[in-house]
């Protein structure tokens, strides 16, 4: 009587079991098998950020190219195969060409097999932002550098013109500009008409010159200068520190505007060490040699404020592998959400900088090991300021899109924003 209970027990358990491992809801090879069991599924791994959409507006070459190559009066946008290279002996213009070489990693059609931060698309409707390769800065420098030249009339009627283009746009009108690309490294760059793109997201070197409504950290975009000295690629001495003779060097104009009034007493607080070379300067092409051969001679490079925060000093500095020594008390850097400059840079406030003998007994007393390490974190890095033609992954060009790309969901937010509200921006009259 019991053995046939038990047996049926048995018999019910096993169709169960069977039954079980039948539909799938169990696996037996993890109870008895657990070496056999299935592999488990690792989990999905993390996709990068898509590729930046950007549509390029096709202007004709004088709001650009045609400002490098005058002779050719052709009204047709520029194409990779008529891309012209930058001019070799244009000096301190190259300082401010960021427009050029963004402009230049649209154009690009070549296969690299390097991923880009951005990719130019000939649809407007799919385009995350739209590019404006109007090359403000050399404009300014080409026509309206001494701000009273008759030709500066051309600076300005580039920028009228091309504003009464884009105004006719619905791309402009459907965003305000806000989600509309203006490379404006020159401090005077667009300034006839700089306030009508006000929203739009502005590429610069600093916001020493301008006022919050402006520009800010919020909507745009921080570029390193482009640097002018050639790039240390064969920086490979056993003892970089002692290699290196100088403490301190600066080479430059001594007597700027606004915070860069600070050249001029540094000049007398730092005159006669031995150690250190603080020289007046003006930037020609010998000049500029020189000035690279005194870097990669110097253990540190001074960096103070010119006639804005920031110079192209502190990125001569960089891919010359001397550790910058950045005086200035409101300088805003490119790329610090992903770098972290105290790695390989020194800081002063003006107040610290301006004591007789504190930056300079700081310096003589910092340790070999600290430099050398940012000795090396400076070499690990230079690449990411470098601009180049076609661009390269992890260059200048590509971090500058991948920050561009970082204010999108920003520009969304305005441009929603601005659709529904009937009292424009009252957060901020507040």
């Amino acid at each position: 009587m019991y053995g046939k209970v038990v047996l049926s027990f048995i018999f019910v358990l096993l169709l169960l079991i069977s039954y079980s491992i039948f539909i799938g809801t169990l696996d037996i090879r993890s109870y008895f098998f657990p070496l056999l069991s299935s592999p488990t599924v690792s989990p999905a791994t993390c996709q990068p950020d898509p590729i930046l959409r950007v549509y390029m507006y096709d202007l004709p070459p004088r709001f650009n190219v045609g400002m490098i190559t005058r002779r050719n009066t052709t009204v047709t946008p520029v194409t990779a195969s008529d891309w012209p290279p930058w001019p070799e002996n244009w000096g301190l213009k190259k300082q401010h060409s960021v427009e050029y070489w963004m402009m230049g990693s649209l154009i690009h059609e070549g296969e690299d097999g390097e991923r880009r931060e951005a990719v130019r698309v000939l649809d407007p409707e799919v385009a995350d932002v739209f590019f404006v390769p109007f090359f403000s800065s050399l404009s300014f420098n080409s026509y309206g550098h001494t701000m009273t030249d008759p030709a500066t009339e051309i600076d300005r009627k580039l920028q009228v013109d091309l504003m009464e283009l884009l105004r006719k746009s619905k791309y402009w009108q459907r965003s305000g500009g806000r989600d509309h690309v203006f490379p404006m490294t020159h401090p005077n760059a667009f300034r006839f008409l700089r306030n009508q793109v006000n929203d739009s997201i502005q590429v610069v070197v600093d916001f020493g010159r301008y006022p919050k409504g402006m520009s800010n950290l919020d909507k745009d975009v921080v570029s390193p200068y482009v640097h002018v000295v050639d790039s240390f690629t064969d920086d490979e001495a056993q003892d970089p520190y002692e290699s290196r003779s100088t403490l301190l060097f600066f080479r430059g104009r001594t007597f700027r505007k606004s915070e860069g009034i600070v050249r001029a007493k540094l000049a007398k607080i730092l005159t006669g060490h031995d150690d250190v070379h603080y020289e007046r300067s003006f930037a020609t092409e010998g000049n500029i040699k020189v000035s690279s051969f005194g870097m990669r001679s110097s253990k540190f490079c001074l960096h103070p404020a010119g006639d804005t925060p920031s110079s192209c000093r502190l990125f001569d500095a960089i891919v010359s592998h001397c550790v910058p020594v950045i005086v200035s008390d409101r300088i805003e850097l490119p790329f610090e959400d992903e770098i972290d400059y105290s790695k390989f840079s020194l800081f002063f406030s003006f107040k610290e900088a301006l004591q007789p003998d504190y930056m300079i007994n700081q310096l003589r007393k910092f340790p070999k090991e600290k430099w050398t390490e940012m000795w090396r974190q400076l070499k690990n890095i230079s690449h990411q300021y470098e601009f180049q033609y076609p661009p390269k992954r992890e260059d200048a060009v590509n971090m500058l899109w991948r920050q561009v790309k970082h204010k999108r969901h920003e520009v969304k937010l305005a441009v929603h924003r601005s659709r529904r509200l009937k009292i424009p921006d009252w957060w901020h009259k507040r």
